[in-house]
């Protein structure tokens, strides 16, 4: 994934630096990072950023490269980096780093030099670069990788994973931001079947919040810590297919009671869900917006209040989307270029079943299919802030349109999904940050490899050096969209923006 060239990165550092800020009236001062309202602060002032994901860092393998590796991030005007404070085995590796061993139904903490030591070294190095850490505590995704394979190390100067059961020689562990254990190696070595007794179980439930306990016990005074974030993606399923039993309410749930736990040791720091901002328009909810949302105040003094913001809607959406395909619709009749996606019966153009279907139908992002309601989870008392993702690659976030090109239709409906993820903030009354997005291109997409695999389905067959894909955009067409959502989510009010990584060393696009 080729990542912003240095003029859009700085043009993005100046653009969140110079937007305005609400005024507000006299605020503690305070070392940790806070909401006040729909903004973040810091000692007092609003705080608003710029970050990258780094979920390799704890991995380097020396002191030297984490510090480096900070200074550069640092050297970029980057303020905050996303990480992965968890990283689980069930077989303790020969080499590397790991935090935790989860296996046959019993846990231990690697609380050594290359266990959670390591993670002391990045958060005490953040804090002399003035960074702010935000640490994931799982992930959703844990697929098996290859087993026992043979293939050669993608880079000899990086040690090569054991050939043993159940690991992939090809890619170093670590690699892939999908191999760091998670939800699903509890479930397998706890003896269990479905990815949602990660969140139901009492002995998971136990051994997780143990986890949780100890590492964020280490840090409850460090200034350095923006969240913790409980979970990379949380949702119903995964690799390990959901039970009949999982709901929205199920993932809600377990986001409230870790949330609970995690704020019983720590006072000082915000706690983030993680999930990818889907939602439930029609589920009912554990946390409803009851009283309603009290009015935002409008950024320039003397102005009236602005009207309560209300929750995303289905009707909403399906009238949105209605109202785009027609300004599209006419903008292609001016043009000559009308697209009819129906078929015609006696001279007129009418919708097949399946498209009526489609405009009837707010799609799995909307409608609880992941068994996620993200404006739930972020109405929890002690959630601080609302959070998203955005990666078309992965997620499809709107139907297409026929009277755009695939790009243009990648474009708009990420547009679309920042803005509707703004208002469901707004609703709640809380910050919100975008804290992944990506886009893969043409020249990057050997390398792609999608959250729930181990593999790259766009690189060349091994027998040959080439790709027969032309999947992906274009650079140029990358660093487009990258300025569109950008504008967009500055316009929309995001308090945080974190591309998906910056590559300070090679690194894996997963």
């Amino acid at each position: 994934m080729k990542l912003f060239s240095l003029p859009l990165w700085a043009s993005l550092v100046f653009a969140v630096a110079t937007t305005p800020s609400r005024t507000t009236i006299e605020r503690n001062s305070n070392p940790f990072v806070s909401t006040d309202g729909t903004s973040f602060t810091v000692n007092g002032s609003d705080f608003k950023y710029i970050g990258t994901n780094a979920y390799w860092l704890p991995a380097l393998n020396t002191n030297e490269d984490i510090w480096y590796t900070l200074g550069n991030i640092s050297a970029l005007g980057i303020r905050v980096v996303r990480l992965w404070a968890f990283n689980d085995v069930d077989t303790i590796p020969v080499n590397g780093t790991w935090f935790q061993l989860v296996q046959n139904g019993t846990a231990s903490i690697n609380d050594g030099p290359n266990g959670l030591q390591k993670l002391d070294t990045v958060i005490q190095m953040a804090e002399q670069h003035g960074l702010y850490i935000i640490l994931s505590l799982t992930n959703n995704w844990y697929p098996l990788p290859l087993l026992n394979s043979t293939v050669e190390a993608i880079n000899s100067t990086i040690f090569t994973r054991d050939v043993t059961f159940g690991t992939n020689n090809s890619l170093p562990r670590n690699y892939l931001s999908n191999d760091y254990g998670g939800m699903d190696l509890y479930v397998r070595q706890f003896g269990l079947e479905t990815h949602d007794q990660f969140y139901t179980h009492p002995s998971i439930l136990n051994s997780f919040t143990n986890f949780t306990t100890q590492v964020v016990s280490r840090y409850v005074n460090s200034p350095a810590i923006f969240s913790w974030e409980l979970a990379n993606d949380a949702r119903c399923n995964s690799t390990i297919a959901a039970s009949e039993n999982c709901t929205t309410e199920t993932v809600t749930q377990w986001h409230a009671t870790v949330a609970a736990h995690v704020r019983s040791i720590d006072p000082n720091h915000l706690i983030s869900a993680g999930t990818s901002g889907y939602m439930c328009t029609d589920c009912p909810k554990l946390y409803p917006l009851n009283p309603a949302p009290a009015p935002l105040i409008s950024p320039v003094p003397g102005r009236k209040k602005r009207s309560v913001v209300a929750p995303v809607t289905t009707e909403q959406i399906l009238r949105q989307r209605a109202e785009s395909r027609r300004r599209t619709r006419e903008a292609a009749k001016l043009s000559g270029t009308l697209k009819q996606d129906g078929v015609r019966i006696r001279g007129r153009w009418v919708s097949t079943a399946t498209r009526r279907q489609e405009s009837q139908s707010v799609g799995s992002i909307y409608d609880g299919s992941y068994g996620v309601d993200s404006q739930d989870i972020s109405n929890i008392p002690e959630i601080g802030f609302s959070s998203f993702t955005l990666f078309p690659d992965q997620q499809s976030y709107g139907p297409i349109d026929p009277n755009l090109q695939p790009y243009e239709n990648t474009v708009n409906t990420g547009v679309d999904w920042i803005n509707i993820q703004a208002q469901s903030a707004a609703a709640v009354g809380k910050p919100l940050a975008l804290t992944g997005f990506g886009l893969v291109t043409q020249a990057s997409a050997a390398d792609f490899v999608p959250f729930n695999t181990t593999t790259a389905p766009y690189a060349p067959d091994i027998s040959s050096t080439t790709t027969n894909s032309t999947y992906g955009v274009t650079n140029q067409q990358q660093t487009d969209a990258y300025s569109t959502w950008l504008n967009a989510g500055i316009s929309a009010g995001l308090n945080g923006i974190i591309q998906y990584q910056v590559c300070i060393i090679p690194c894996a696009v997963s």
